[in-house]
């Protein structure tokens, strides 16, 4: 059994990796971490999750628990999953980060990390996102250089980051494969009088309304049609299941940095 640990456990995808791991018989939830502030310390995270009693009670210390756990399930926020690399990496543990919003100094350490320890990390966990990523890297290829591209998302009114990580990864996607540099050709957002549209760049668009669960849509617009890859999201069950999938494949990972195209055998 691959003992599994969930930061941010007390959280909407801390909550759901608790239900959705009784899917996973080769992996057991074996220490639940939250803020030391939150009221919830000490409650029992199964029951939290809805899931029925467990006896994994929530803690918040995870340089305590860290005996506890193989794999750590990250889905917290950007500061303190940098704190909880350096732990893991003290402790000899591996990673699942769905965070996003790292800084560029953070990502650059992380990197330096996976140097001594495995570590997955992606904007989205999702098994179709992930295909979308592929797709879209198809279709820049056949479309080169002779279509605008434009990529719009939507997410729940709580969402604090913008564009979503899953947005400029696939911004990514699309420029790498037309030999580009993303950070070179992004838009966000448009305003005034902004001139006429340079074909090299890419936009970027966000909705933030109610409780939108995801939807990223990449439009491919050339003269007389226009080619949109979509991908909606019902629910969070599909980014916990494909995180649960990242836990169970890097648990025979020593070290490295990888992604869901690397543990869905995409690249």
């Amino acid at each position: 059994m691959i003992r599994t640990g969930i930061a941010g456990a007390a959280g909407r995808m801390g909550r759901m990796l608790i239900s959705a791991a009784a899917e996973f018989p080769d992996l057991t939830i074996s220490a639940a971490i939250e803020a030391a502030s939150s009221s919830l310390v000490g409650a029992d995270s199964g029951e939290l999750a809805g899931a029925g009693t467990n006896g994994v009670l929530v803690g918040g210390d995870l340089t305590s628990a860290a005996g506890s756990f193989d794999v750590l399930i990250d889905f917290t926020i950007a500061d303190a999953t940098a704190q909880n690399l350096e732990i893991c990496a003290t402790s000899g543990k591996r990673m699942v980060i769905g965070t996003t919003g790292l800084s560029a100094a953070q990502r650059d350490r992380l990197e330096v990390l996976g140097e001594q320890m495995a570590i997955v990390i992606a904007p989205n966990f999702s098994v179709g996102v992930n295909a979308t990523f592929k797709l879209v890297e198809i279709a820049a290829e056949i479309f080169g250089d002779d279509v605008d591209i434009e990529v719009v998302e939507a997410h729940h009114r709580h969402k604090v980051d913008a564009p979503s990580g899953t947005a400029i990864r696939l911004g990514e996607a699309a420029a790498e494969a037309l030999d580009r540099k993303l950070s070179d050709v992004a838009v966000f957002g448009r305003e005034g009088m902004t001139g006429e549209r340079d074909r090299q760049t890419i936009g970027f668009h966000s909705l933030r309304a109610s409780d939108v669960v995801g939807e990223h849509t990449v439009v491919f617009a050339g003269t007389g049609e226009r080619v949109e890859i979509t991908h909606r999201a019902h629910s969070r069950l599909n980014f916990a299941q494909g995180a649960l999938r990242a836990a169970a494949w890097i648990a025979d990972k020593e070290v490295g940095v990888f992604d869901m195209q690397d543990v869905l055998g995409l690249r």
